[in-house]
């Protein structure tokens, strides 16, 4: 069965290229990627703070992540080489659209305070980086089982440049947020 993010996309290829003025459907941009990334940073005990990362990215996106290892040791920050200091997923095909509809349409308006994500984090090269301060946005993480905050990054890849793929994620859902005019009050003296 096909994602319901993915069928949105599908449905909305004519109207994407009418947009852009193409007229293959090859050259259209495409989401290709979603990584998701997370940093234990310098937690006390890295152990604990790994297993709790693993346990939390395999919960929120439905495939267990890769270690990340350090490459270097830095002593002002008591890291040794070898040691694990994040985990990242790399999302495709199903499981990527899966995850984009439950980041946009559950995960994403649970923030608080939120007016829409900034239009500026794209890359140059058609990728768009965004994010996370707390894992507990999330509906898959209980909350009486987090004992620390973990924040995430999560990179949208696609095939394009930045004006292609921005229109590309805003059809895909992402709320992007608007730019807002302000009113300048003029004072009139009398």
């Amino acid at each position: 069965m096909e994602p319901a993010l993915k069928t949105i996309y599908t449905q909305s290829l004519t109207q994407l290229k009418t947009q852009l003025g193409i007229k293959n459907v090859h050259q259209l941009p495409k989401l290709e990627k979603i990584v998701v990334n997370c940093g234990i940073g310098s937690q006390s005990d890295r152990k604990a703070a790994m297993e709790d990362a693993v346990n939390d990215v395999t919960s929120i996106t439905g495939q267990k992540p890769v270690v990340a290892k350090s490459k270097i040791a830095i002593a002002n920050f008591k890291l040794r080489a070898g040691e694990p200091v994040g985990v990242k997923v790399t999302l495709r095909g199903n499981r990527m659209y899966d995850f984009m509809l439950r980041l946009v349409r559950t995960a994403i308006p649970r923030i608080r305070d939120f007016r829409g994500v900034s239009p500026k984090a794209f890359d140059g090269r058609g990728n768009y980086t965004l994010g996370i301060n707390d894992q507990s946005i999330f509906p898959e993480i209980e909350l009486d089982k987090v004992k620390r905050t973990l924040g995430f990054d999560i990179t949208f890849v696609t095939n394009s440049d930045d004006e292609k793929a921005k229109l590309l994620l805003k059809t895909l859902g992402m709320p992007f947020r608007e730019k807002v005019q302000r009113e300048t009050k003029s004072v009139v003296d009398s």
